[in-house]
């Protein structure tokens, strides 16, 4: 069996959208109008995962839907599609909600809603006896290991000094720490990578160290799982070498399945990259679903990711990009950076200073060590954007926390 099944209850224009989403993400996408439609679905397929139904245009037939799902033995997951205004009033309504169900506000993008659908499919595979969240016993784990499959994002710029590392670390941080999700932080800087010094990680074992062990004792080469550290904050740390020298070992094929079998068992593996084209670091644009180019408001940094974005293309990876812009507050022109570089800024980080290397003297991240800092609010909403949750955050109020952000603003993936 492939992926399982997705009901999709939305208004017309937006099921579309989403149909065609899911179904390009290997999903078979039901749509449905009515409740009896639902029912009949229900009767015959066994294999629904999750519904997708509209919380807002008509709310009894909401419930209505909802019932459904939750009828006899049936308790198949809920995705409510609603506005903010409508949330609470859609959340007190649902009494028979159970913890499986969950709330998507619009306006949204059909990736992002994409991926709470993965995410919901994941926790609906897995327990937890205590020790983190693993799959279910029984059935076949190679027909149910792609609800395990981590989103891969690259950190890539072809120019240094613009905070590849510093992107990459904190993101990485906020998602595993702020965010609660599971993450691996795989430096595959070969050459100047300091991932592991950054977050004060001492005698860490590296890919290259352990694939030549395993080489030369004639054994299997280990996983990056097996080979990562654990950082105290929760994250998984992972290095290919400490030296630019003797890393013939790394072949870019091997490599690139060993990043794609540490995607069980994670919700995000953040890779930061060297500066280069290298065999290497195309293998790794193969296998990222994002490629992140962090860039500062100067010319060598604009025009490297013009370059970027130019080689992209003909390596066949040129949706896969997004700018952020870094030192967005130093006065240049959001916008201006957006129509040179011919890509849209999905985060604007402004600067942090002194407090990303006080942060690295301590061994953590800034968005640890200075968690009311402004610069920590704009990696929660790179975080929220790529983990599809963007109109979700609140401050501890519960009102709406304003973001220093582009909302909306590209034409790829769709958004309804």
């Amino acid at each position: 069996m492939g992926r399982q099944a997705i009901v999709v209850a939305l208004p017309r224009d937006e099921q579309v959208a989403v149909t065609r989403e899911l179904a390009e993400a290997g999903f078979e996408a039901l749509a449905v109008t009515t409740p009896d439609e639902l029912e009949a679905v229900l009767a015959t397929r066994r294999e629904v995962g999750v519904a997708i139904l509209d919380g807002e245009s008509d709310f009894d037939r909401s419930l209505e839907f909802y019932s459904v799902l939750h009828d006899a033995d049936r308790d198949i997951p809920a995705l409510m599609v609603v506005s903010p205004r409508a949330l609470d009033r859609l959340a007190g309504a649902a009494t028979k909600a159970t913890i499986n169900d969950e709330f998507f506000t619009r306006p949204y993008s059909t990736d992002a809603l994409r991926w709470r659908i993965e995410a919901m499919l994941i926790r609906s595979m897995t327990i937890d006896d205590g020790s983190g969240p693993v799959l279910q016993s029984g059935g076949d784990f190679e027909s149910a290991s792609w609800s395990k499959r981590a989103t891969i994002v690259s950190i890539f710029n072809p120019k240094g000094g613009v905070g590849k590392t510093t992107t990459a670390l904190n993101l990485a941080a906020t998602l595993q720490v702020r965010m609660g999700l599971k993450v691996m932080l795989l430096d595959a800087d070969t050459v100047t990578g300091h991932i592991a010094s950054s977050l004060g990680l001492e005698s860490v074992t590296t890919v290259v160290d352990a694939w030549t062990e395993d080489k030369d004792e004639d054994r299997p080469e280990r996983g990056l799982i097996e080979i990562a550290t654990q950082h105290q904050n929760g994250l998984t740390v992972c290095v290919l070498t400490a030296s630019p020298l003797n890393t013939e070992i790394l072949i870019p094929k091997h490599v690139g399945e060993a990043i794609r079998a540490a995607r069980l068992g994670f919700d995000f593996i953040i890779v930061d990259m060297h500066p280069s084209y290298s065999p290497l670091n195309q293998e790794i644009f193969e296998r990222s679903d994002r490629i992140l180019v962090p860039v500062t408001p100067d010319v060598p940094a604009i025009r490297a990711a013009v370059q970027m974005r130019d080689v992209a293309l003909e390596l066949g990876v040129r949706d896969k990009l997004a700018l952020v812009v870094n030192r967005a507050n130093s006065g240049v022109s959001v916008a201006d950076m957006e129509k040179t570089v011919g890509m849209r800024a999905l985060a604007l980080i402004r600067s942090g200073g002194l407090l990303f290397v006080r942060a690295a003297n301590e061994g953590r991240a800034v968005v640890e060590q200075y968690p009311k800092e402004k610069v920590t609010e704009d990696f929660d909403v790179l975080a929220q954007k790529l983990a599809g949750t963007e109109h979700q955050a609140t401050d501890r109020a519960g009102a709406a926390k304003p973001a220093f952000r582009i909302f909306n603003r590209t034409k790829e993936p769709a958004r309804v």
